[in-house]
């Protein structure tokens, strides 16, 4: 597969430290309380927005230091077209196989439930790209690429798909979530780039609110 060496153990300047991981636990929770104390209006939508956002700029400030090198320290590197293929078929397939093994969380349930118009545009943005491009930055991105170059790809590849899959909270969601995770840190692991996972992530989730939003009754 393209990608197969992965370049973060390769180059130690690639490599993200401690303090990053340390930067954005300490930078994202008092963002997030001035975030929250400013935020106008508590919609179930606007929270989700501003907690998405909140970890972007987070990411953004706990990598900042590393100057030209953050992109590759977390995982944003090229990859060809087939890994990125592949992992928008997997993930398409194991997201439709794991729907039919539970029911709807209920978090989700709140959040879709009759969205259409501009409301389904919003949503759209919010669960589709925003966060998406937040859990895989912050999981796949900073976690994994602490892991990875401090113990192995393995340990990087099991914590951050269980921490992925413990961040949605809910039991079921949980589980239902848990089989996605361990897919995108193979993804992550073999490639060893974020945009396969990305690209894949985005693309399941927008097809969830589609779904949601034409064809629920």
């Amino acid at each position: 597969m393209d990608g197969l060496p992965n370049p973060l153990i390769d180059n130690d300047s690639h490599r993200l430290p401690g303090w990053s991981v340390l930067a954005f636990l300490v930078a994202a929770p008092l963002i997030g309380l001035v975030a929250f104390w400013l935020l106008p209006e508590r919609t179930n939508l606007s929270v989700l927005a501003t907690f998405f956002a909140v970890a972007l700029l987070g990411i953004g400030i706990a990598v900042l230091p590393l100057g030209r090198n953050a992109p590759a320290a977390l995982g944003l590197r090229p990859v060809g077209w087939r890994p990125i293929v592949l992992a928008v078929l997997g993930t398409t397939v194991l997201s439709f196989v794991v729907s039919q093994l539970g029911p709807q969380p209920e978090g989700v349930r709140q959040v879709t439930e009759g969205i259409q118009g501009v409301r389904a545009l919003q949503t759209l943005a919010v669960l589709g790209f925003l966060a998406p491009l937040a859990e895989e930055l912050v999981f796949r991105g900073l976690l994994y690429g602490w892991l990875a170059g401090r113990w192995s790809n393995l340990v990087a590849f099991l914590v951050s798909s269980l921490a992925f899959a413990v961040a949605h909270t809910e039991p079921v969601h949980i589980l239902l979530v848990l089989p996605l995770g361990f897919w995108f840190g193979w993804l992550r692991w073999r490639t060893g780039s974020l945009l396969p996972t990305i690209v894949a992530h985005m693309i399941n989730n927008s097809i969830a609110v589609a779904a949601a939003a034409f064809l629920a009754p």
